[in-house]
């Protein structure tokens, strides 16, 4: 039996597997940069923000003073990164640089190979992302439309939380062997392996997986390659 044989629905991680981050808001680090002066590559910044704000993520989660949510948690690793790189940002700078996410784009093999998988599974959106700005992203970046869409909020810790994979499968009215993680982020798809989903690593970026016992079913490159693999 293949992993996937009783597989239901697949959830899809947003911010990096369905929507280019780093693609989508380097060329606005580099004019934010050009215009302070400041000589730091934009892809380096890009590199050093991305990581700073899943700090911000894991400690939202552990010190459990209420969750900040996904935007405040990636406004405070940007003025961090700033600050690690000796440039000055304002608060009201910050809130108008943050405007910048609004405008995420797709990966190009997203879009063409979504109708290959709906037409087995269900297309859930299970996100860190802010309920509201899902909503955006869903319908006016992504221009998909999902079978449900989950955000975080809802259960008040980011993924890979156990809370957000069990509560998925409640709301979907599944066993969490019935759902699939899609993700790019290796500690979300072992996050949700280790609630008993089945997972895909589509790893775009070739890199490692997590060291553990917790790993995908499937690891591809892309979606194209995904849909080869479990439709």
């Amino acid at each position: 039996m293949a992993p996937h044989d009783n597989v239901k629905a697949l959830t899809f991680d947003l911010f990096g597997t369905v929507l280019d981050l780093g693609g989508s808001l380097t060329p606005y680090i580099a004019t934010f940069l050009a215009a302070k002066g400041s000589d730091v590559d934009p892809d380096a910044f890009w590199a050093q923000w991305r990581y700073r704000q899943r700090i911000e993520q894991y400690q939202d989660s552990l010190v459990q003073m209420g969750h900040s949510g996904y935007l405040e948690t990636a406004q405070k690793g940007f003025v961090y990164v700033c600050g690690l790189n000796g440039v000055t940002v304002s608060r009201e700078e910050a809130d108008e640089f943050m405007q910048a996410w609004q405008n995420l784009q797709p990966f190009p093999d997203v879009l063409p190979n979504l109708p290959k998988l709906a037409s087995r599974y269900k297309l859930v959106a299970l996100s860190n992302g802010n309920r509201w700005f899902l909503d955006h992203l869903v319908a006016n970046q992504i221009k998909w439309d999902f079978d449900d869409i989950i955000s975080v909020d809802e259960f008040g810790r980011f993924k890979p939380h156990p809370s957000v994979y069990r509560g998925a499968a409640r709301n979907l009215g599944l066993e969490v062997g019935e759902i699939m993680m899609i993700s790019s982020n290796s500690f979300d798809v072992m996050g949700a392996r280790m609630c008993g989903n089945r997972g895909s690593f589509v790893n775009r970026y070739k890199l490692p997986f997590e060291d553990t016992t917790y790993v995908p079913d499937y690891t591809v490159s892309d979606f194209a390659e995904l849909a080869k693999a479990i439709v």
